[in-house]
């Protein structure tokens, strides 16, 4: 990825431009010490003078009103907030006119910036003091007073925050009075510019000390340049986060969001002293120190899926290269691409007015509609649609270019979801919001409502990155999660009712991704590499899951890995510093995976026994139970060496019904409840109380005796021998009140439990069910 910039022969501005902003995709505002306002058209390349302000009127920055409001879009910002050196911040309208001018700070305003929902806005100056303004320029609070000057100031991503600058520090100070003030020492030097992007949470500073650093909310540093020849003195972000840009002296830098450098221009600019990117984030425009304002556009962006790479050479045109037989494609566009994205065998386009569907089969004929919004923010896919979220909302589009649904959730920001906060399968939807971090919203991608009963699924502490697996059945859909400590965690999609297990299976881990063909995660934790071959083993046997890991010494990836892709059985990791790493891992469990999703168990037995590797038979193992196939099981655990197991599976085998090997199966998986459920509603009362004496739950299996009306003396029979073993005395009054006045006869319970298990067979026999088990060959 590279900057093309261009540069008029000739400066428009007599003097140094101080700011810039854009008011469509194709429309900036230039303000410059000459006290003049252009207005500029990158693409026709024409300028147009708007307004000569007073001469008192040194601009020092300006910031354009806010397009969303209260959902409603507007096509383009009506008015602009511009700070200057004499003190006061001047609201004005688009065609120049001033319409009010407000007495703000003693010496110069140094920044204004309105927030996300253009209710407020906040002024800083070289008095110290950080105020906040309403939307008509009246004054509600001054936020903080310091002795130092304020060079820069920026809006938290939910408005509720201001991050300004002191000096060699940065301070986040929330706008509710008493809230904890965060505050740490980010540079060397004096720090001229700060930025907090909305879609990824991320603080970026730079200043005298010739460096810029990337900072997470809690003021942790992620990144930390190398020294550069000159201040930094501007930096900006990308709208969608994922990129930044660097402005100094005759330097234009375009950095990825964890840090690394993409590109250096070295145009003749003089110092960059201000950086807006354009609503679409394509392209950027700095306010030179030489008069000039410099645009560059973003180009040779590249997506890779499997044999195919895809470039954008130039902002209309795409190339394909096929590296198998070298063949190469030109794709052209109507329209400048914005957004791309090309996995499962589709290359997704959208330009600033359509979107292109083209098979990787054939390039010559892309299905096209149009788009609404226009500057769309993510498109992520799955095998049988994609996802297009723009300002508007989030739209499902089949690969015929079909509307599938359009799903809503109370307090919907669709302009702040990234690819970490928002996953797709081939039937769900799993959203991240931002009002509640703990909250996945879950919706059935055919119909666009929420799965389920309706209600999210919601965590004990704030998520951070989510990611639905892709195949297998609907029910069994899993999402896995992690949260703020870095702990990863599992749960399944469906839930009716009763509450979900979430279950942890892994700790401080970075970055996770599902495989495209198979249910196999893959994580980086600490400094390993881990692959989790079969992460449903937590539902089944819990204690089989650490064999079911592959674990790989992860220090070559340095720190703060990010996993990009996992195709096929290739997993491609992006390091901190830009380098791409590629890793294979065994294509075995990918195949064992397909074999039991076709129910071919003796095809499985036989890979395993094949590759003769035990993480390949405990995946088994957990498999054959999770699809109740006891054969393949006792197999698998044999190979593996837990007899115990083995032993338990044949007890289940010799059950007489059918209920009761499905319940004795779900009690393998610890799933005791449903065990019970099941044996009640097929009628095995005594069979469902001795699954209860069997786990010592005796106050459960006496409830059941006492409302069935039978067997209470053989519960009360089994307690007396449970505390005769250990030597202690009864003290359960419920008991005590059943054991008076009746006489426990051995004999006579043997008797019982004998006919019971008689009574059991005779059913068995009789109903069909019971000769042609399909769980169980006999």
């Amino acid at each position: 990825m590279r900057l093309k910039t261009s540069l008029l022969k000739e400066p428009k501005h007599k003097e140094l431009v101080s700011c810039v902003g854009w008011t469509t995709a194709d429309e900036l505002y230039s303000c410059s010490d000459d006290h003049q306002i252009m207005k500029w058209n990158p693409l026709t390349s024409e300028t147009t003078r708007v307004v000569k302000l007073p001469d008192e009127i040194y601009p020092i920055d300006l910031h354009w009103f806010p397009r969303s409001i209260g959902g409603k879009k507007q096509s383009h910002a009506e008015s602009f907030v511009l700070t200057s050196s004499d003190g006061k911040f001047h609201l004005i309208s688009k065609l120049g006119r001033v319409e009010k001018s407000v007495e703000a700070h003693c010496g110069a305003v140094l920044a204004g910036r309105w927030n996300y929902e253009g209710t407020a806005l906040v002024t800083v100056g070289e008095d110290g003091q950080v105020k906040i303004w309403s939307k008509s320029g009246m004054l509600r609070s001054t936020l903080a007073q310091q002795g130092s000057p304020v060079y820069s100031v920026a809006w938290g991503p939910d408005s509720e925050k201001v991050l300004y600058t002191s000096g060699k520090q940065l301070i986040i100070k929330p706008l509710q009075p008493n809230a904890k003030v965060l505050q740490w020492k980010a540079h060397d030097g004096l720090i001229l510019k700060t930025d907090w992007n909305s879609v990824n949470d991320l603080i970026l500073s730079g200043g005298e000390d010739c460096k810029y650093k990337v900072w997470d909310s809690y003021g942790r540093l992620l990144y930390s340049s190398q020294l550069q020849e000159y201040p930094i003195t501007s930096l900006a972000w990308a709208v969608d986060g994922e990129l930044f840009a660097v402005g100094s002296f005759n330097t234009l830098r375009l950095c990825d969001k964890t840090g690394w450098s993409y590109a250096l221009e070295k145009p003749n600019t003089g110092s960059i002293f201000n950086i807006s990117w354009s609503i679409d984030g394509t392209q950027l425009a700095g306010a030179c120190g030489n008069g000039h304002v410099i645009f560059a556009h973003v180009v040779e962006q590249r997506w890779e899926w499997k044999n195919f790479e895809i470039t954008l050479i130039k902002r209309r045109t795409m190339k394909v290269h096929n590296v198998v037989n070298d063949a190469e494609d030109s794709l052209e566009f109507r329209d400048r691409v914005i957004k791309a994205s090309l996995d499962y065998g589709y290359l997704v386009v959208s330009t600033s007015l359509q979107c292109y569907v083209f098979s990787t089969k054939n390039w010559n004929t892309p299905l096209i509609f149009d788009l609404k919004e226009g500057t769309v923010s993510l498109i992520l896919q799955a095998e049988r649609h994609f996802l297009l979220v723009d300002g508007g909302g989030l739209y499902l589009y089949s690969y015929e270019g079909r509307l599938i649904s359009s799903p809503k959730y109370p307090g919907m920001r669709t302009d702040i979801l990234n690819a970490q906060t928002v996953s797709l399968s081939n039937d769900t939807l799993a959203v991240k919001d931002k009002a509640d971090e703990k909250v996945i919203y879950i919706f059935e991608a055919l119909s666009g409502k929420p799965l389920g009963d309706g209600k999210p699924l919601t965590h004990k502490t704030e998520i951070v990155e989510i990611a639905l697996d892709q195949k297998g059945l609907t029910s069994e859909r899993k999402i896995a999660f992690i949260d703020k400590n870095r702990d990863l965690y599992i749960t399944s999609v469906k839930r009716f009712g009763k509450e979900q297990k979430i279950v942890k299976i892994g700790t401080m881990v970075q970055t996770l991704a599902w495989n495209d063909t198979s249910n196999i995660l893959c994580g980086i934790q600490d400094t390993r590499f881990t692959v989790w071959y079969y992460p449903n083993t937590v539902y089944v046997d819990k204690d089989l899951l650490p064999k079911t890991l592959y674990e790989k010494d992860g220090s070559e990836f340095s720190k703060n890995p990010q996993i990009v892709s996992f195709v096929g059985n290739q997993i491609t990791i992006r390091r901190a510093d830009g380098s791409l790493v590629h890793l294979n891992i065994s294509p075995y469990p990918g195949i064992l995976h397909d074999y039991v999703r076709a129910s071919q168990w003796e095809d499985a037995v036989r890979l395993c026994r094949f590759v003769k590797d035990q993480t390949l038979w405990a995946c088994l193992a957990a498999m054959a139970v999770a699809n109740k196939d006891m054969t393949t099981a006792e197999i698998a655990y044999a190979a593996i060496g837990e007899i115990d197991k083995v032993q338990y599976i044949n007890s289940i085998k010799e059950l007489p019904s059918k209920e009761s090997r499905m319940a004795h199966m779900l009690l393998f998986s610890g799933n005791t409840q449903e065990a019970e459920t099941l044996l009640l509603q097929s009628g095995l009362i005594y069979q469902a109380i001795q699954v209860n004496i069997n786990l010592y739950n005796w106050d459960r299996a006496l409830e059941l005796a006492v409302k069935h009306k039978t067997h209470v003396d053989t519960v009360l029979a089994y307690r007396q021998k449970f505390l005769e073993d250990f030597g202690k005395k009864e003290t359960n009054r419920r008991f005590l009140q059943y054991a008076e006045g009746l006489e426990v006869d051995w004999n006579k319970i043997r008797a019982k439990i004998q006919m019971e298990i008689v009574k059991e067979r005779e059913r068995a026999a009789a109903s069909p069910a019971g000769r042609s088990s399909v769980t169980v060959q006999q």
